[in-house]
């Protein structure tokens, strides 16, 4: 009878080793993951306050196969990061004529009405299809309407600018 509740003793034993294991490698699991995160999100945050441009030179033209306004800008970044990934900047334009804001999708030719694409590079030797601190960049923004108003450009990290249209 003494060794049945020696081996009971035993086997209580270990299972509450093994269950304190694996609560131990859990926490360790999910300190390690929201570390990570944290570092990540603080990363972000750190670009994001590095990241500043200016839209500069705005005029408005015709476009002459669409009957529609184009907008024209310079954009500069006065800020100390890198601007690269403009597949992933949007620019939203204000249409008075309509009282609604339209969407435009980076394109990288110009042609098609409804999108947006930088038609001069400037100088830009350093890092090619990037834009450097320092650089400015032309830009045309084809819109879908007569009236733009106003117009937004934001980058891939959620950083913004804006001007309205004379």
């Amino acid at each position: 009878m003494a060794v049945a509740d020696m081996i009971g003793a035993a086997v209580g034993v270990i299972l509450l080793v093994i269950v304190a294991y694996l609560l131990v490698g859990s926490v360790l699991s999910i300190s390690q993951t929201v570390t990570s995160a944290q570092k990540s999100a603080t990363l972000l945050e750190e670009q994001q306050l590095k990241t500043e441009f200016a839209i500069t030179n705005t005029s408005t033209e015709i476009d002459s196969n669409s009957n529609m306004m184009d907008i024209n800008c310079t954009i500069s970044n006065t800020g100390s990061e890198i601007i690269s990934d403009f597949s992933q900047m949007d620019v939203y334009v204000y249409n008075s004529g309509t009282g609604s804001y339209q969407l435009y999708r980076y394109a990288s030719a110009a042609g098609t009405a409804g999108t947006w694409t930088i038609v001069d590079r400037g100088t830009d030797i350093v890092h090619p299809l990037e834009l450097d601190p320092g650089e400015t960049y032309r830009i045309l923004v084809q819109t879908t309407g007569a009236s733009p108003a106003w117009f937004q450009i934001t980058t891939a990290n959620a950083v913004s600018a804006s001007s309205y249209l004379v």
